[in-house]
């Protein structure tokens, strides 16, 4: 696989430069550029308006009864719950993506987060209703993580099948971008809600940014009704109408002789390397910018006006960040810049958890920064593009939405849960330290075992190891 990134067939890639090259092309690229860049930032502002909820008053809301660590805690297991679904949707929506089309599924997911997370805001209170509250918030949680699990793959797919090859890892990072925008809303709108009163903000104000996702959510459900198909999948759907005897015949047979001379695991090499890859991103991800902001506000005490600033100023830097990472691994490859990204992160983890024991505002806001620039931006920015040429064009999207999914729950999905926990065992912060550099560890590793997949042919039927 040492040369796979010269190895582009024109032949296969004609559909998709062909039709960059006509007018109404062009269009059609800035439609799907669009509605992908919406759709993300519409699950990312669903996951940051929880993660900032989470942390700053959830646990006064929905779980008033509880001592502050314990709340902190239960309010993150709610947060798990849209990730325990999230696996759940890829698989339901991924196999409609790959046999229905990319369009299909994403318009279904991206109306199905935007009414999940609008009725959010609409739940009254544990005073009001009681154990209902609570119940309420898991439910329409999964609803949102159910949604969630096919839109982020779906969307980086649609993305990475409209690019041309040379400069994909730069197209596909506007993924990155899109997330780094939800992030972007959710702080604003979370740093005018905290100018109320305390009260005001746990009594209604935190509804508001929940209700005006809505917004969002229309908007980019209007745009993905009116876009094209991907000129990848167009072309396979083309190529086994034509051949659909023939192929099936030719599928089957390799299909036995592969079952008996490989293993389970080498036959799906590309998924668990996937898997690895997005445990060494999203574990730190959640850690960096869901969890550390309930850290520094509950239990350092820190303002937490310094926690939703820093996560403002590092979405900002997100728009640099993240397309200089995606233009790297368009230069260099995307295994070495993967493998960069992974290593700092785990030299940053026990510095930062003991810069943050300083509690100076200015010191805290930095240590969060650089976290975010390093694990829920940089990393990102490269991940798009490596995910969507690690698979074949028949299974990538629910193959690449499983993987990513699975790895999402076993890392973000439960990181702020095990980080509490640990802070409610020990008291400390080394062990959340050990446990980020940890999951930044597996992702580093992983790499010295993926194949380097620059400018791939994306209508390749096998995955890419």
């Amino acid at each position: 696989m040492s040369d796979l990134q010269s190895s582009v067939d024109s032949s296969k890639l004609s559909a998709a430069e062909q039709r960059l090259a006509t007018p109404e092309g062009r269009r059609e690229f800035i439609k799907a550029t669009l509605s992908c860049w919406l759709g993300t930032t519409m699950e990312y502002v669903d996951f940051a308006l929880y993660g900032l909820a989470a942390g700053l008053v959830f646990g006064d809301v929905f779980f008033p009864e509880l001592t502050p660590a314990i709340a902190l805690l239960s309010s993150f297991a709610t947060y798990s719950v849209g990730f325990v679904a999230r696996p759940i949707g890829a698989i339901f929506f991924g196999r409609l993506g790959d046999l229905k089309g990319r369009k299909f599924v994403l318009v279904t997911t991206i109306a199905l987060m935007g009414i999940s997370t609008t009725l959010i805001g609409l739940i009254p209170s544990y005073a009001t209703i009681g154990i209902w509250a609570p119940l309420l918030l898991a439910v329409l949680r999964f609803m949102q993580g159910f949604g969630a699990g096919a839109e982020l793959s779906g969307a980086t797919v649609m993305l990475g099948e409209y690019a041309p090859p040379k400069h994909r890892g730069l197209i596909a990072s506007i993924i990155g971008i899109g997330s780094n925008s939800g992030t972007l809303v959710a702080s604003s709108v979370w740093l005018l809600v905290l100018m109320l009163d305390k009260e005001d903000v746990a009594s209604w104000g935190w509804r508001i940014p929940f209700i005006l996702s809505a917004l969002i959510a229309i908007a980019a459900t209007l745009i993905r009704r009116h876009v094209r198909e991907t000129p990848v999948f167009e072309q396979e759907q083309n190529e086994v109408k034509q051949t659909r005897v023939q192929k099936t015949e030719i599928s089957a047979s390799q299909t036995t002789v592969t079952a008996e001379k490989t293993s389970f695991l080498a036959r799906n090499k590309a998924f668990f390397v996937m898997l690895g890859l997005r445990i060494g991103e999203n574990g730190p991800s959640y850690l960096a910018q869901g969890f550390v902001i309930g850290y520094v506000v509950k239990f350092l005490k820190v303002n937490q006006t310094v926690a939703t600033s820093a996560v403002f100023v590092a979405s900002l830097l997100g728009f640099f960040v993240i397309p200089f990472a995606g233009w790297l691994s368009d230069r260099f490859g995307r295994r070495i810049v993967y493998r960069w990204f992974c290593f700092l992160l785990m030299l940053y983890a026990v510095p930062a958890y003991m810069f943050l024991e300083t509690r100076d505002p200015f010191i805290v806001a930095s240590i969060i920064v650089i976290g975010m620039c390093l694990a829920s931006l940089g990393i990102f920015g490269v991940q798009a593009a490596y995910g969507v040429e690690l698979f074949g064009v028949r299974n990538r999207y629910s193959k690449m939405a499983l993987a990513k999914e699975l790895g999402g729950i076993m890392s973000g999905g439960i990181a702020p849960l095990v980080a509490s926990a640990l802070l409610a065992q020990y008291g400390t912060w080394w062990p959340i330290a050990i446990y980020f550099a940890a999951m930044a560890g597996i992702g580093f590793i992983t790499t010295f075992y993926a194949p380097e997949t620059r400018g791939r042919d994306l209508n390749a039927v096998e995955d890419a190891i």
